[in-house]
């Protein structure tokens, strides 16, 4: 049995709901993206102690198939973007269609009519988001960064970076006070 619960991919979150299944004396094999592997059924009155939980610590218990592939889709583009070394050498679609086992056009069609954005637009935001962490990190350059990130140039990445944030990669840099937005409102 499956639950799936609306939260950011992060080690803490992970720990969190890890805890909150603990407390409730719930066995689970994995938690991962989104979704946490239940080893048995649980009552409707377990369910409701989980939803409860799960709210108090900032989380949502998620009924809703779409909402749930959406969060999905989410989470992937998240581990992707910042929780990977390197990211993969295909297509984005590709990858998210392969990850999810959805057609690529169904899961941009419910992306887009659900969050008002598109799937591109969303990665390009985490991406930059990446960047400037890179940035901010000081350990790579920009033509290691743009590369790191599949770039296809510095340019591109510059471009792209000035479009989205109003400012060049470099003058990010030179930012005493460098602004990040958290991932949760990207």
């Amino acid at each position: 049995m499956k639950l799936y619960i609306k939260y950011m991919v992060s080690i803490r979150c992970k720990m969190m709901v890890k805890e909150e299944l603990k407390k409730l004396g719930i066995p689970y094999a994995t938690v991962d993206l989104g979704e946490v592997e239940i080893r048995e059924d649980i009552t409707d009155q377990q369910r409701e102690q989980v939803k409860i939980a799960l709210l108090e610590s900032g989380l949502e218990l998620m009924d809703d198939k779409k909402a749930m592939l959406i969060e999905k889709i989410k989470n992937t583009i998240i581990e992707m973007v910042h929780h990977t070394d390197e990211l993969p050498k295909i297509n984005f679609s590709d990858y998210l269609s392969e990850k999810l086992d959805y057609d690529y056009t169904y899961l941009a069609n419910l992306f887009s009519e659900t969050e008002g954005t598109t799937i591109e637009r969303f990665i390009i935001l985490h991406k930059i988001e990446r960047v400037k962490e890179l940035i901010i990190y000081d350990e790579l350059n920009l033509t290691e960064i743009a590369l790191k990130l599949h770039y296809s140039s510095v340019a591109h990445l510059s471009h792209q970076f000035k479009k989205m944030t109003g400012l060049t990669p470099s003058f990010f840099k030179s930012l005493k006070h460098k602004k990040r937005t958290m991932l949760e409102n990207v």
